[in-house]
C-alpha cells in the first residue's frame, strides 16, 4: 500500500489519525518485506498481527502465512480493513479481523501461541508490555517480531553492563533470544513519528532457563533488583528475602557477583540461578 493510497483512503474517509493510538503507518515496500523476511514467514505459519491500521503489512502476511490473525482497536480502521480484505471470505480465508484492544485482549483470554509468530508493527504505547505479556506467556509464540521506538528495541537487545539493559530486557529475554534488530527512518511512516523506530527479532529458547513456577519469583527478585538502580542488589533484595539467604545466595553465585554488585551489572542467567537459590526447592516443581 503506497502512501498516496494512504492518503486517498483517510481523506475519503475523513478520518483523522490518533496520537494516543499510536498511528503511524508503515508505508515503505522495502521496510514491510523486511520485516516479514525477519519473521521468516511460510504458509504453515500462524501470524499474529497487532495494530494493522490500513493493512499494509496485513497485505504481505496474507500472501505468505496460513493463517493471520489481525486485532485493531480502532474501529474507524475495522472497517476500512474489512471491505478492504473481506477476511474469512473465498479472497482471503486465511484472514481473521478482531476488533478489539490487543493488550486487553491477551491479558482477558490467555491461550497456547507455541505454534504462533507475532509480526507486528506495535503501537509505541503499548508495545513494552504486549511484548512482555506474551514473552511472560509459558506457551508465547515462536518468533516475536515488531517495530517499535528504537529506545526500546535498544532495551529488548540489551546485555548485562549495557545503559540499555534493564527489567524490560530480562522479562522478555527469559523465554527468548534476541537475533537481530535493524533501524527504520521516521520518513518510511504516515505520518513521520517524532522518534526513531526499529524493528526486533527474538526467538523463544528451545530450553526454558527456568521452570515455569519459577517465573513469578522471577519477576518479583528482577524489579526488586532494578527498583533503585544506584543502590546494591543485596540491600535491596533483603526487603523482601532473610538477609542471610540473600548473602548465601549471593556467594553462591561466584566472585563476578559481589556484594557490592547493582542489578545492571548481573547477567540474566545469573538472575536465573539467583531466583533458584532464593525460592525454596518445594516451589520448583
Amino acid at each position: 500500500m503506497k502512501l498516496s493510497e494512504m492518503r486517498e483512503v483517510l481523506t475519503a474517509r475523513d478520518i483523522q489519525l490518533t496520537k494516543s493510538l499510536g498511528q503511524n503507518f508503515l508505508h515503505d515496500g522495502n521496510q514491510l518485506r523486511r520485516i516479514v523476511e525477519a519473521a521468516e514467514v511460510g504458509p504453515g505459519d500462524k501470524v499474529l498481527e497487532v495494530g494493522p491500521g490500513l493493512g499494509p503489512l496485513t497485505e504481505l502476511l496474507i500472501q505468505r502465512a496460513g493463517e493471520v490473525l489481525a486485532i485493531e482497536k480502532d474501529t474507524r480502521l475495522v472497517q476500512v480493513l474489512q471491505e478492504r480484505f473481506q477476511p474469512g471470505s473465498a479472497q482471503t480465508p486465511t484472514l481473521t479481523l478482531l476488533p478489539d484492544d490487543a493488550l486487553a485482549f491477551l491479558r482477558r483470554e490467555p491461550r497456547d501461541w507455541t505454534d504462533w509468530k507475532l509480526v507486528a508493527n506495535l503501537p509505541y504505547s503499548v508495545a513494552s508490555p504486549i511484548l512482555v505479556e506474551l514473552a511472560q506467556n509459558p506457551k508465547g509464540p515462536a518468533r516475536l517480531v515488531a517495530t517499535l521506538q528504537v529506545e526500546v528495541a535498544e532495551r529488548l537487545m540489551a546485555s548485562a553492563g549495557d545503559k540499555e539493559y534493564g527489567v524490560l530486557t530480562l522479562l522478555v529475554q527469559l523465554g527468548y533470544e534476541p537475533r537481530g534488530w535493524f533501524k527504520i527512518p521516521p520518513s518510511c511512516f504516515f505520518p513521520s513519528p517524532d522518534v526513531e523506530s526499529a524493528c526486533v527479532c527474538l526467538v523463544r529458547r528451545e530450553r526454558p532457563l527456568l521452570p515455569e513456577a519459577l517465573r513469578v519469583p522471577f519477576v518479583r527478585i528482577v524489579k526488586r533488583a532494578f527498583s533503585q538502580r544506584r543502590k546494591m542488589m543485596r540491600k535491596l533484595l533483603k526487603n523482601d528475602w532473610p538477609p542471610e539467604a540473600v548473602d548465601a545466595a549471593l556467594a553462591t553465585l561466584g566472585p563476578r557477583v559481589s556484594p557490592e554488585t547493582r542489578a545492571e551489572r548481573v547477567s540474566l542467567e545469573e538472575f536465573a540461578r539467583l531466583t533458584q537459590l532464593l525460592v525454596p526447592e518445594s516451589t520448583h516443581e
